[in-house]
C-alpha cells in the first residue's frame, strides 16, 4: 500500500513538472517571438515526457473484480495479496496476477473399464473453490489457476477410474446413483487439504457403454420381462382355475344342499301323510269299537306329540279297519258314477269305476 502511494505521488510530480514546463515554454515563446528556435529542444522534451506519461499512467491502474483475488509481484517476487478494488502501481515494476475465487466447474470426459472388462465413456462435473488465504501457495506451487485445475482434474479422473473398475457393468447400470456418491467421496478424500481448495461436489452425468453391450443388456431385460409376463400369466391362469374350482364346489354344494332339502321335504311330507293315515286309522278303530290308548311324549326337538295304541283281541283283529280304510280311500277317489251291471247267462257282471 505504501508503495502504491509513493508511486502515485511520483506520477503526480511528473505530471506537475510536465505541466509547468509546457506553461513556461508557452510563456517564453510568447515573450520572445524571435527566439523560437532556442526552445525547440525544450518542446521536443515536453512532447516526449507527455507521451511517456500517456503510455505509463493507464497501464498502472489495476482493477480486481468482485469474486477475485490478486497476487502482487514486484520484480517477480510475491509481495502482497489484494482483494477486490482498484490499485495504482507502476506496471513495469509491479504485476497483478488475478485468481478467480468463485466456484470452479470442470467438465470431464474420460474412458474407463469395468471389472468385467467392459469399456465405457464417462462424463462428470467437478466443482471446487480456491481458498483465498492460500492463494500465495497456489501461485508458488502451481503458478496459476489453470495448472491447479488440471491437477484437480487428474485426481478426479484417477479416482473415478479406480472406483468404477471395482464394479461389473450391470451393477453400474443398476446402482448408478449410489456409485456416483461413492465416486464423489473418493475424490473428496483424495483432494483433502493438499491442493489449497475446497471440494464441493463430483457428479457422474453420463455412463455410456458400447453398442454391443447395450444391445445385450436390452435383450436380457426383454427376456426377463417376458419371463415375468409368463409367470404373471401362469399365476393368473392358476387363480382363474382356483376360482372356477371354487365356483364349481359351491355350485355342487348348493345342488347337494338342494337335494338334501328336497329329500327332507319329501320325508316330512311322507311323515305327515303317514301320521294322517295313522290318525284316520285311530278314528276308524274307535268308530268300530276298538280300544285306543293315547300317551303324550316329548320329541327330539322338544315338541310334544301324542302316541296312539290300538288294542287288538280275538274279536277285534284289525282286518275290518283295513277294509274300512280301503273303502274310505275308494270314496275319496270315486267320481260319483254308479257301477255298471250287465246280465248274462252266467250271472251278473259288475264293473266298478276306478278312481
Amino acid at each position: 500500500m505504501v508503495y502504491s502511494v509513493i508511486t502515485a505521488l511520483l506520477f503526480l510530480a511528473m505530471i506537475a513538472t510536465g505541466g509547468f514546463l509546457i506553461f513556461r515554454n508557452y510563456w517564453m515563446e510568447k515573450k520572445h517571438r524571435g527566439g523560437r528556435k532556442i526552445h525547440v529542444g525544450i518542446s521536443a522534451s515536453l512532447i516526449a515526457v507527455g507521451t511517456l506519461l500517456i503510455a505509463i499512467i493507464p497501464g498502472s491502474f489495476h482493477t480486481v473484480e468482485a469474486g477475485s483475488v490478486a497476487v502482487v509481484k514486484q520484480m517477480g517476487v510475491i509481495c502482497d495479496v489484494e482483494g477486490p478494488g482498484t490499485y495504482f502501481d507502476f506496471w513495469l515494476v509491479r504485476k497483478y496476477e488475478k485468481y478467480d475465487a468463485k466456484v470452479q466447474q470442470v467438465e470431464i470426459n474420460m474412458d474407463a473399464y469395468t471389472l468385467d472388462a467392459q469399456s465405457m465413456d464417462i462424463s462428470m462435473v467437478v466443482q471446487f473453490q480456491i481458498r483465498q488465504d492460500n492463494v500465495e501457495e497456489i501461485a508458488l506451487n502451481y503458478g496459476g489457476l489453470e495448472a491447479l485445475t488440471n491437477r484437480i482434474q487428474s485426481v478426479a479422473v484417477e479416482r473415478t477410474k479406480a472406483t468404477l473398475s471395482q464394479y461389473q457393468a450391470e451393477k453400474l447400470i443398476e446402482q448408478r446413483n449410489s456409485i456416483s456418491s461413492t465416486v464423489e467421496s473418493e475424490i473428496s478424500t483424495a483432494i483433502g487439504d493438499k491442493y489449497y481448495v475446497t471440494f464441493n461436489s463430483a457428479v457422474l452425468t453420463d455412463i455410456t457403454f458400447s453398442d454391443a453391450f447395450e444391445a445385450a443388456v436390452e435383450a436380457k431385460m426383454m427376456a426377463q420381462q417376458e419371463k415375468l409376463q409368463a409367470q404373471y400369466e401362469n399365476e393368473k391362469k392358476k387363480e382363474q382355475a382356483e376360482t372356477a374350482l371354487y365356483v364349481a364346489e359351491q355350485e355342487a354344494r348348493a345342488l347337494v344342499a338342494k337335494a338334501e332339502a328336497e329329500a327332507e321335504a319329501q320325508v316330512a311330507v311322507a311323515q305327515a301323510e303317514a301320521r294322517a293315515i295313522m290318525l284316520k286309522s285311530v278314528e276308524v278303530a274307535r268308530m268300530l269299537g276298538y280300544t285306543v290308548n293315547s300317551e303324550t311324549q316329548t320329541g327330539d326337538e322338544g315338541t310334544v306329540i301324542t302316541v296312539y295304541t290300538i288294542v287288538f283281541d280275538e274279536t277285534h283283529t284289525g282286518s275290518d279297519i283295513a277294509d274300512y280304510m280301503k273303502y274310505v280311500e275308494y270314496l275319496s277317489k270315486w267320481d260319483g258314477k254308479l257301477p255298471e251291471v250287465v246280465a248274462g247267462d252266467n250271472g251278473f257282471m259288475i264293473t266298478v269305476p276306478k278312481g
